[in-house]
């Protein structure tokens, strides 16, 4: 009796299965390689070969114990301590699916956490035979271990020039409908595909519009196209109102975290696809994506006849949601049939980062330095008010050694450099260095400090693509003439905010600050009042970061 070559789906790899009945006791195990997935083996048990030397590092495994079957047998083996690196015989058992698979470090290999998956299996050791002591099965079973080395680093890296976190939308509503549905998968399928997906390049995720948004998978979940065409096709479709700019606002504000896999300054891209129209409004949900720094594009579908038009809430909902309105952020297909041809050019508005414009933010795209008055008639206590003002606004934005910088001077008649905008790169070493500054007492000598700011703080960052921000924080008169430091820092492209205290000359207030004065200055008599203004700086800084983006 011959053997029988058996396609594993869509994998791109052959199962060699050996003749015997399935599940007798002389039965030859079904010969796999390291990547094939519990999905393939379409039993409900099943003696497998596993080959040695497979690539820990490289396997995809998740849950513990029980696993999803979109995890790789093998690894699932070498993770639960069935069989070693060295390959063997592992009897995998087929279970429902469930939610929640854990993520655990087990045996050279970490498997990670899945929120659900519709199928999982579990494995246990295997029954040895002669045909499997020869291995002469997994050798035919797939190409030569060094045409497989050769390709799986560059799958795994992905696509270098294409770096970004991309979340798509997708519209489950009753609108679309089932089949459209499905048509809708087959095309963020390809997408994904070609956008060239690894470690090194795009991760995706996907969230179902639909009465309540569901986040289908997160960025971390899967870094091969592989991987990510399989989670795909197990979406299944939920039905009700497509409550598009609901999805959205939660996309924005639950998808992109750190927790969920998303990645320090690369561009954060939400794919909104659109059946006809939404049912919410849409607007708002654009307005909060881009205060989270999130890029929206539209894609949309079928847009509504001249009949359906009294329906929709706002016909220019379109404009009012994307990134910007310059027509490069929104994309339309006349309907889901024949789309190939708009894979390509979608993929390489994605990839086109320099447009990004929504990536920066007012939160992650500052650099804001700090003159603290420490002269002797502020005073231990309200010093540390007055530092506590300057931690709580700091720690509104995130600091990193990509994002925003703080810096802080201290000044009396003389200047001392507390931190530059280079010395830490952490929101938690930021704050610990404010709350331990020293109190340094004695007179005050504002334009001078000014000036020294603008020279050995801001100067060294010259070439940074942040907006600089200065924020003076101070109780008295100047000794000094503040207006020409302030006008040179002014000219300099730094935007100057001015806080004054207790005996602080309005003039010198407004003498400083950035025009218009009346946005850019702030008194209040007592130290306990500086409180109410942190909030009216941060929004003032976000507000001049907007314009000067214009």
């Amino acid at each position: 009796m011959s053997a029988a070559w058996i396609p594993a789906l869509s994998l791109g790899v052959c199962l060699l299965l050996l003749p015997g009945p399935a599940g007798s006791e002389g039965a030859a195990p079904i010969a796999i390689t390291c990547f094939t997935r519990g999905l393939d083996i379409r039993k409900e048990k099943a003696d497998v070969l596993c080959p040695g030397g497979c690539p820990l590092d490289e396997f995809s495994v998740y849950g513990n114990i029980v696993y999803a079957s979109v995890s790789s047998i093998c690894g699932a083996a070498v993770h639960r301590g069935v069989i070693s690196n060295s390959g063997g015989p592992v009897r995998v058992y087929s279970l429902p699916g469930r939610e929640n698979y854990s993520s655990v470090d087990a045996n050279g290999i970490q498997s990670q956490m899945l929120s659900r998956w519709s199928a999982s299996f579990t494995v246990t050791k295997g029954k040895s035979s002669t045909q499997e002591a020869t291995g002469q099965a997994v050798s035919t079973a797939h190409p030569p271990t060094g045409k497989r080395l050769k390709k799986t680093p560059e799958k795994k890296t992905g696509n270098k020039d294409c770096k970004a976190d991309i979340a798509f939308l997708i519209d489950g509503s009753f609108n679309i409908g089932q089949r459209r549905f499905n048509l809708q998968k087959n095309f963020v399928g390809k997408v994904a595909l070609m956008l060239g997906i690894g470690t090194e390049g795009p991760h995706v995720g996907l969230v179902q519009a639909s009465e309540h948004p569901k986040i289908e998978f997160y960025l971390k979940n899967f870094t091969s196209a592989k991987d990510v065409l399989f989670a795909i096709k197990e979406v299944g479709f939920r039905g009700g109102n497509s409550n598009t700019g609901k999805a959205l606002k939660h996309t924005a504000q639950k998808f992109f975290t750190v927790d969920a896999g998303v990645r320090k300054g690369i561009p954060k891209v939400v794919v909104v696809f659109i059946d006809g129209w939404p049912s919410d409004d849409i607007e708002e949900a654009g307005i909060v994506a881009r205060e989270f720094g999130v890029n929206v594009f539209i894609v949309s579908v079928a847009k509504p006849i001249p009949e359906e038009l009294g329906m929709v809430q706002d016909v220019t909902f379109v404009d009012k949601a994307v990134c910007r309105n310059n027509g490069f952020f929104s994309y339309h297909m006349p309907n889901w049939f024949g789309t190939t041809k708009y894979v390509k050019p979608l993929v390489q508005k994605l990839c086109t980062h320099e447009q990004m414009m929504c990536s920066k933010t007012c939160y992650n795209s500052v650099n804001i330095a700090f003159l603290i008055d420490g002269s002797s008639s502020v005073g231990d206590s309200n010093f540390r008010l007055m530092l506590e003002f300057v931690s709580n606004i700091a720690k509104t934005f995130e600091i990193s050694d990509i994002g925003a910088k703080i810096a802080a001077v201290q000044f009396t008649y003389d200047q001392r450099t507390e931190f530059s905008f280079t010395d830490y790169s952490t929101k938690e070493d930021v704050l610990a260095v404010i709350r331990n500054i020293r109190y340094m007492s004695g007179g005050t000598a504002t334009g001078d400090a000014i000036s020294f700011t603008v020279r050995n703080v801001f100067g060294p960052i010259r070439e940074s693509p942040n907006k600089n921000f200065l924020v003076i924080v101070t109780d008295g008169q100047s000794y000094d003439d503040v207006q020409g430091p302030a006008a040179a820092a002014h000219d300099a492209g730094i935007t100057v905010f001015s806080v004054g205290v207790a005996w602080a000359p309005l003039d010198d207030l407004k003498d400083m600050a950035s025009k218009p004065k009346e946005s850019h200055a702030f008194f209040t008599r007592e130290f306990t009042g500086l409180e109410p203004i942190v909030s009216d700086v941060i929004r003032g800084i976000c507000r001049d970061f907007l314009e000067s983006q214009q």
